[in-house]
């Protein structure tokens, strides 16, 4: 049961990620519409598909392409990575990485699952 707390919790706060690079840059072509201001976005309906979102997001975003994201890129194209730079970028290497961006949200889900219920976490 946990688990599944755990997933739907890490989920929502990844769609918290990408809908707000999403309404910073709004890439044509997209299959999902933008959300209104204020309008929860609807959810992919996989764990795969919420990746692929990210990986979408994180790509537009690194404007060289190197896999890398600046300060820059990321106040260009992720807002919500941009606010968190220092906590992301544990090592002070001037720049995030996807992966380094998804342990630092599966962190924060898991210590915000805790604070609710510290019981069963």
């Amino acid at each position: 049961m946990a688990v599944r707390k755990l997933a739907a919790v890490g989920f929502a706060v990844l769609m918290e990620l990408t809908s707000l690079g999403a309404t910073a840059q709004s890439p044509q072509g997209s299959s999902q519409p933008a959300a209104a201001p204020g309008e929860v976005p609807k959810a992919p309906p996989t764990t795969a598909q919420a990746k692929a979102l990210i990986t979408e997001r994180f790509k537009a975003a690194d404007s060289n392409h190197d896999g890398k994201l600046t300060r820059n890129e990321a106040q260009a194209g992720m807002p919500q990575v941009y606010a968190n730079f220092d906590k992301i970028d544990v090592k002070k290497q001037g720049y995030v990485t996807e992966r380094q961006i998804g342990s630092y949200w599966m962190k924060k889900t898991k210590d915000q699952m805790q604070k609710e219920d510290p019981i069963w976490n």
